[in-house]
């Protein structure tokens, strides 16, 4: 039997930090987390990966899914994605210039609600 976690369903966010900064990519109406739509049967750690490789050319890992109220109500999951290239593929949908690596503390009005708070309580020293 397969996995719930199968079914992805709603617009999967990939939420990609490295060495304290957060991936965005430009939308028509401004930097976002990369984003889109699952396809058949294939996870949000699947989706988040695939969408990063075909936006920007980064190979990362849908590593761990956020809780769901992280990502707002309004949306589906978002996916904590680790960077295993730091160096993008040729092929990426998006130009050099439509790519960014913002610091993460100034992320958190751009991405969904929760989505960097939670990155930031699991990873910040208090």
């Amino acid at each position: 039997m397969m996995a719930l976690e199968q079914a992805t369903q709603g617009v999967v966010q990939a939420v990609v930090v490295h060495n304290g900064r957060l991936l965005l990519v430009e939308q028509p109406n401004g930097s976002a987390l990369p984003s889109g739509v699952p396809e058949p049967a294939e996870s949000a750690g699947a989706t988040a990966a695939r969408l990063v490789y075909e936006l920007t050319g980064y190979l990362v890992d849908g590593s761990s899914t956020l809780e769901p109220e992280a990502a707002g109500a309004d949306s589906g999951p978002a996916v904590l994605c680790q960077l295993l290239t730091e160096d993008p593929s040729d092929g990426a949908r998006l130009a050099p210039e439509q790519i960014h690596w913002v610091p993460v503390a100034e992320a958190v009005g751009i991405t969904p609600p929760g989505v960097v708070r939670d990155y930031l309580e699991g990873h910040t020293p208090v």
